[in-house]
């Protein structure tokens, strides 16, 4: 790729050294990286330039992280967002997730599992190649349909007839999970596991929670007594498919 080709970054911090090393980590990595130290700065960025992604301090001065994304998803803005938050703060990540954010990191975090997750969530939104060593699914089981939805394994899609359906990475990521146990009772720790392979994220049960109030939201026709996306009391959650 050339630098005009590169995945396009912005880091939100108001800890200047972070911020600093991060923009040049990033850099180093693969990635065109712009900055801004608050979310008034940010939203100067994104008034002018368009970005393929968005790394989101929770704690700024004047406007909060969290506020900032869920402002940005209410204006209509889907460039994803990765929340930085504190390793004690479960609330923040809750609170993010609710906003529509698509992923989440604790802060201490190693740089690298950073740019783990964001190629993450950039192949989730086709900005990014899948790994050859990656086969895609079988086609038989590439796709699940459940009343006039049908979500795409492949290319991690929602759809009704020719509509498309927003969905964040972690609300893809959660689907994808459910349809490859269709008709399976999972847990919460186990589609935890599966989407992130850490089971024991104290925020997990919480996290996940709010991503399947979320997804009913958006493909049951009453989410309150849902038909497909369903609660076993005390084991998790099965999807039943058409």
């Amino acid at each position: 790729m050339t630098g005009a080709d590169l995945p396009h970054v912005l880091v939100v911090d108001d800890d200047d050294r972070l911020r600093d090393l991060l923009t040049r980590y990033l850099g180093e990595n693969g990635f065109n990286v712009s900055s801004a130290r608050d979310a008034a700065s940010a939203r100067a960025s994104l008034s002018g330039l368009q970005f393929d992604l968005i790394v989101l301090d929770v704690l700024m001065p004047g406007e909060k992280g969290v506020d900032l994304a869920r402002s940005l998803r209410q204006t209509g803005s889907k460039v994803p967002i990765l929340l930085l938050t504190a390793l004690s703060e479960t609330a923040d990540r809750i609170a993010g997730l609710e906003a529509g954010v698509d992923d989440y990191l604790a802060k201490p975090f190693e740089p690298r599992e950073l740019v783990l997750r964001i190629e993450a969530i950039l192949r989730r939104y086709g900005e990014l190649p899948e790994p050859q060593d990656i086969a895609a699914p079988e086609e038989a089981d590439s796709a699940a349909s459940f009343g006039a939805y049908r979500f795409d394994l492949t290319r991690m899609t929602l759809q009704r007839g020719d509509e498309h359906i927003y969905l964040t990475t972690a609300e893809q990521a959660l689907l994808a999970a459910l349809v490859k146990r269709r008709g399976q009772t999972t847990s919460r720790e186990q589609l935890q596991g599966m989407i992130s392979g850490n089971a024991t994220d104290p925020a997990a049960s919480r996290s996940i929670d709010v991503q399947v109030t979320r997804l009913r939201r958006k493909f049951e026709e009453d989410p309150k007594q849902p038909r497909y996306l369903q609660t076993v009391r005390g084991q998790g959650y099965v999807l039943y498919t058409d």
